[in-house]
Formats: structure tokens, C-alpha cells, sequence
């Protein structure tokens, strides 16, 4: 064969596997944009569905009136939002050792509805949750929210701290500070008696309500009743507020001072931002090329 004939062959060949690797590539890009489109989709449809759905407590067995809840009988099950039913439960924690008021049946959605603020238990040990502690503080009636608060509510603790402050000139003053404390609180009791703790359901004694005072029993962790009680030992005030029974978030919160309350109240515009300087005007020299004059700048 030729020599010509087969250089020519040879570039033919280079050719076709040069196209047969830019067709490979390109099919491997069309490939890979096309599941990342998927991808894509596949996830926005997850967040959709998941958006739509809620995870609530059924009955793994028949339960029947007036036994306690054991979370043993239950399970979580993911349910359209239009199909869960008022009062859902979607937390074991806040029913463990509940009272049920009616049967529920196996499969059956776990309601509040059906179910007793008062738990199990005869006395205040018997309803304190293990590994809590059990701390009684004394409010107001405002703050108790006039003896409305049952045992079995959830409440968040807020308190009210003094904190020492140092200003210019080396003075020093006392700012009020309200310091978010604790979330998702279990009440154990509301009330005193001589022979123990009240529970829900009963009438607070008329010798608290002259004192002005009503005492609020938490369920707290350990570490958490010794901030309560050096707290409270500072002179500080606590504060409750009472949360839904179906709501067990725990949300980022934040200190709030004068300074935190002006700045929610009027936010603070943002600052303008700073327009660079204008740069230095460019030194020039002139140059004569015959009768014509030419500005050349001189370079930095």
C-alpha cells in the first residue's frame, strides 16, 4: 500500500476516535445532567410530600379506659395533614403514664381527647419522671396565670435577673436582664396540702391564695434544678409560660435587655455603606509631534 494512501487511513482512523471520545463525553454530560436533574426533582418532591405529612402516635394494641399509657403500646406512624386528627399526639414523652379516658383502638390515633391530664401514681414521686427532679417554686397569682395551670401543662422558664453593669467613668448599676431558661417543662403539681402535693383537679388551699403566693412543682433535670434554686437564691424572679399540649418545640431564643428590647421594637437602620474613594487623578506629560500636542500618561 502506499505511503500516502496509508498516512491517509491513519488520520481517518485518529479522526473517528477522536469523534467516538467527543461523542462519549458529551453522552456522559448528557447523562449527568440528566440525573441531576432527578435528583433535583426526586428531592423537591420529598420536601413536598414531607411538608404535607406529619408523624403521629397510634395504638400498636387495643388500650382500654382508664389504664396508663405505656409507650411500649405505641408507635409513630407518617400521616397526610387532612387525615390526623384534632389533638394528635406526635410525642411519647408528653403522655408517658397518662390516664386514658376512653378506649383507644389498635391502629387508632392517639388524642388528648381521650386522654387525663392526671397521671398515674398516687403520690409526687409516683408521677416524677425518672431521671427528674421534682422542685417547687412559689408565684404570683399573675404569674401563675391565676391558678389556671394544671398539673400535666408544659411550661417554658423564664427568669428575671439582676446584672451588675459597669459604665464609663467606673461607675457600676444594676440592668434587669430576662434570661430564657429552660423549654418544655413538665408541671407535677400545682398547690401544697399537709399530707403532700395536690394534683390536678383539686382546689388550691384558701390559706395560699391570702399569702398571694401559688406553688408550682416543675419536673426538672439535675442540673437544671441547681440553676433554678442558685437563681432563686440571687433574689431573682422566675417566670412560666404555658405552652400548647400538642406543641413540644424547642426554639432558639435570646437574653433581652433595654438595648435588645429598643433594637426589636425600632430596628436600627443599616448604616449606608462607605463609596470608595475616588482614585487619584492620573499624572499626564505632553508630547509635541510637530504642530500637534499629545497627553501621554505616565504610567504607576
Amino acid at each position: 500500500m502506499p505511503l500516502p494512501q496509508l498516512k491517509k487511513q491513519h488520520m481517518i482512523l485518529i479522526g473517528g476516535v477522536v469523534l467516538l471520545f467527543v461523542a462519549l463525553m458529551a453522552l456522559n454530560a448528557y447523562v449527568q445532567q440528566q440525573r441531576t436533574t432527578t435528583e433535583e426533582s426526586l428531592k423537591k418532591k420529598y420536601k413536598e410530600a414531607k411538608a404535607n405529612q406529619t408523624p403521629v402516635l397510634v395504638a400498636k394494641k387495643d388500650i382500654g379506659r382508664g389504664q396508663a399509657i405505656n409507650p411500649d403500646d405505641l408507635k409513630a406512624e407518617v400521616i397526610p395533614n387532612k387525615f390526623v386528627q384534632p389533638q394528635a399526639v406526635t410525642s411519647v414523652t408528653r403522655i408517658a403514664g397518662m390516664v386514658t379516658t376512653a378506649s383507644i383502638a389498635k391502629g387508632e390515633q392517639v388524642t388528648l381527647s381521650k386522654l387525663s391530664q392526671q397521671r398515674a401514681g398516687g403520690d409526687l414521686a409516683a408521677v416524677t419522671p425518672a431521671g427528674k427532679r421534682a422542685l417547687t417554686i412559689a408565684l404570683d397569682d399573675v404569674a401563675a396565670f391565676d391558678g389556671m395551670i394544671k398539673a400535666g401543662n408544659y411550661v417554658d422558664v423564664i427568669a428575671i435577673i439582676p446584672v451588675p453593669m459597669q459604665l464609663a467613668g467606673g461607675k457600676s448599676t444594676i440592668q434587669m436582664t430576662t434570661v430564657p431558661m429552660f423549654q418544655n417543662i413538665l408541671v407535677l403539681a400545682v398547690g401544697q396540702d399537709i399530707g403532700g402535693y395536690e394534683t390536678a383537679g383539686r382546689t388550691i388551699k384558701k390559706v395560699e391564695r391570702a399569702k398571694g403566693l401559688i406553688l408550682v412543682t416543675l419536673a426538672l433535670g439535675p442540673q437544671e434544678a441547681n440553676i433554678v434554686t442558685f437563681v432563686l437564691e440571687q433574689g431573682s424572679k422566675i417566670r412560666i409560660v404555658l405552652r400548647s399540649p400538642t406543641d413540644a418545640r424547642v426554639e432558639p431564643t435570646q437574653l433581652v435587655t433595654w438595648d435588645s428590647l429598643f433594637q426589636y421594637i425600632i430596628p436600627r437602620e443599616p448604616k449606608p455603606k462607605d463609596e470608595p474613594p475616588p482614585p487619584p487623578p492620573q499624572q499626564v506629560v505632553e508630547v509635541y509631534r510637530g504642530t500637534n500636542r499629545e497627553q501621554v500618561p505616565i504610567p504607576k
